[in-house]
């Protein structure tokens, strides 16, 4: 049976999108343990997905106000911030994050990504090919995320400083 090769080269088009990749919705629908959905205006793009591979490497972009899911999972990512500004939850930390940053998720760790800054934000996020399928907290482990009044206001989508202050 003939098969034609993989592209090895896909150009880059505008508006941060390649040849022969096509553009995702994040995930399915969801909503957390309160019925709220779980993230806001992001789609997904696999760069790379190839068997030879051990890892995948994914492009994410988010429009102004948009966040990826409060999620955790038992794989290890690596994520760089390829244009645009926001903020990041790591554990209990938030963090201001900007182009070419580079955030390392361990696992079991809780996380998120907002689009803060008024303006578009999109990530590469590099991730084992082969990984465990992310959990979203229960409404008794979203209680207490939310106990520190600074994750509180950031997954209200309260504004935040840009400063490297933010913690």
């Amino acid at each position: 049976m003939d098969q034609s090769p993989p592209d090895l080269l896909r150009r880059s088009q505008p508006d941060f999108r390649w040849d022969a990749v096509p553009v995702h919705p994040y995930k399915e629908d969801q909503v957390d343990a309160n019925g709220a959905p779980v993230f806001k205006t992001i789609s997904r793009q696999t760069l790379f997905n190839d068997p030879a591979l051990a890892c995948d490497l994914r492009y994410f972009e988010m429009e102004a106000d948009g966040y990826s899911t409060l999620e955790r999972h038992e794989h290890a990512h690596a994520v760089m911030v390829f244009r645009g500004h926001g903020h990041c939850l790591l554990g209990s930390e938030i963090r201001p994050i900007g182009p070419h940053d580079l955030i390392s998720i361990p696992a079991w760790t809780w996380h998120q990504f907002r689009a803060t800054a008024g303006q578009s934000m999109g990530f590469l996020c590099m991730v084992n090919r082969i990984r465990d399928k992310p959990q979203i907290p229960t409404a008794a482990e979203l209680a207490e995320i939310a106990a520190d009044p600074a994750v509180a206001r950031f997954l209200t989508g309260a504004p935040l400083p840009a400063s490297p202050s933010v913690t």
